[in-house]
């Protein structure tokens, strides 16, 4: 079921990255809180020569599809959201998203991105499961994902240690025929 369009919903759409996202991504990854959201890796601020190799880098595979996020009525980059490390033969992708900007948090931005990043991944790139991790403590991300349609299959327990506790990392996933059931 298409919404608006292919990458484009009620609310946002979805674009690619452009080099002036960049610095709002580096100033994202300075925000310890943002980025123990993000990352499992120790909240370390990447230098903007750091952010743009790795996009650079995602988007030159032929493995990764990655997107910007912005509003219908305006052109700021609000996130970016991404199928990434796709197995072909198997027909698996992962999925990652980061709603950067904090005051575009809990304003439904996050549930239209996935929904047309699933669509993509469903439809466009033939893909049957699509996967992500999310950290225990991530409670908005996790009703997000619940919300649209993903299973939490496990966990990896204790996967992560912040602030001298540990926390255990959830695998979610859906199938093709899940989310095509929940499309009616």
């Amino acid at each position: 079921m298409l919404i608006n369009g292919l990458l484009k919903g009620n609310k946002i759409r979805l674009t690619s990255l452009r080099d002036s996202d960049i610095i709002d991504i580096t100033t994202w990854y300075e925000d310890a809180h943002s980025l123990r959201l993000f990352d499992t890796m120790p909240s370390y601020p990447y230098s903007e020569r750091h952010i743009s190799t790795w996009i650079r880098n995602r988007q030159e595979s032929n493995e990764n599809y990655m997107f910007a996020i912005r509003p219908i009525d305006n052109d700021s980059f609000i996130g970016y959201i991404d199928l990434n490390d796709i197995s072909w033969n198997n027909k698996v992708g992962n999925l990652s998203i980061g709603i950067g900007a904090k005051d575009a948090r809990g304003k439904g931005y996050g549930t239209e991105a996935m929904n047309l990043i699933l669509q993509f991944g469903f439809h466009e790139l033939n893909l049957h499961r699509i996967q992500l991790n999310v950290l225990s403590y991530n409670e908005p991300a996790i009703a997000l994902y619940e919300k649209v349609g993903f299973t939490r299959e496990g966990s990896y327990r204790e996967f992560v240690q912040r602030d001298g506790k540990k926390f255990d990392m959830y695998l979610y996933g859906i199938l093709y025929p899940e989310w095509l059931k929940n499309q009616k």
